[in-house]
């Protein structure tokens, strides 16, 4: 990757970690840990990987996207506010009565692909549109990021099982593997470890990536491109909360919203970060 396109999609990012901490703020709630943990994840998808357009945003030949994990919500609102799906203002009325932006992804909003919030159904409805793409003769792809607590979840590997018996080799899932889940560490709460030889033995080409360097996930991404006749899992090693110091590696996060003092702290770390990258 180029450092000029390497450091436009690290704007964007920062821009979309921005996104998180204006709509969980605005909100009193919502899930910013594990939402800034895929910002980079969601940034390169939507704008160097994925074939989607926000003009045209039901294309049958698109690509989907299913966050899996969907109380992380409100980085993918950020992404596609920021790719012109609506307005960035959107994000300000984050789980608000009568508001477009609710807590869990649904599919009337515009550039959401499939409705999810129960923990382990998105990957489940994601493996169902990567048949149905093979059964239409479709080239598209379906990407699908669950969270390293959520497979802990049966029926996430009974779509495992399902996606590589029927060779689904337009599936990606990435496994985001911050180490957090709301009750504590995933090791101590129930430990899915180890992730890659699990997902190995399920049938699917695994592949692991640094979720924050972007030249990490364009590589684990052109890796994907390779693979046939198997579904692939990306595990992204990852830090709960990036970007904002006061929630890095802090559990406390996973679903707590910045109170005035601590959104100031954020927004004003971000901005700094944003600067650093425009000088």
């Amino acid at each position: 990757m180029d450092a000029e396109m390497k450091k436009n999609l690290q704007k964007i990012a920062c821009k979309v970690r921005m996104g998180v901490i204006e709509g969980t703020y605005n909100a009193k709630s919502g899930h910013p840990g594990g939402s800034l943990s895929i910002s980079d994840t969601l940034t390169y998808l939507y704008f160097s990987k994925m074939n989607v357009d926000p003009k045209d945003p039901d294309n049958s030949d698109r690509d989907r996207f299913v966050l899996s994990k969907g109380h992380t919500a409100p980085a993918l609102y950020s992404v596609l506010a920021q790719k012109g799906y609506f307005p960035e203002e959107e994000l300000k009325s984050l789980r608000h009565i009568g508001a477009m932006l609710q807590g869990h992804p649904c599919i009337h909003i515009p550039g959401i692909d499939m409705s999810s919030g129960s923990l382990g159904q998105g990957i489940s409805a994601a493996a169902g549109m990567a048949l149905a793409g093979k059964l239409d003769n479709k080239s598209y792809k379906v990407y699908s990021v669950l969270g390293d607590g959520e497979i802990e979840e049966g029926q996430v590997w009974e779509a495992a099982m399902f996606a590589a018996h029927y060779k689904l080799d337009n599936l990606i899932a990435i496994v985001d593997n911050n180490g957090l889940q709301i009750d504590g560490k995933i090791t101590e709460v129930c430990s899915p470890e180890p992730i890659t030889d699990k997902f190995a033995a399920f049938g699917w080409h695994v592949i692991t990536m640094d979720a924050h360097d972007f030249n990490s996930i364009e590589s684990a991404f052109a890796e994907a491109e390779t693979i046939s006749g198997k579904p692939v899992a990306i595990i992204q090693k990852s830090t709960k909360g990036k970007g904002v110091s006061f929630m890095e590696n802090q559990v406390g996060w996973h679903g707590t919203a910045p109170n005035k003092e601590q959104y100031d702290q954020a927004m004003a770390e971000l901005n700094a970060q944003l600067k650093e990258l425009e000088d």
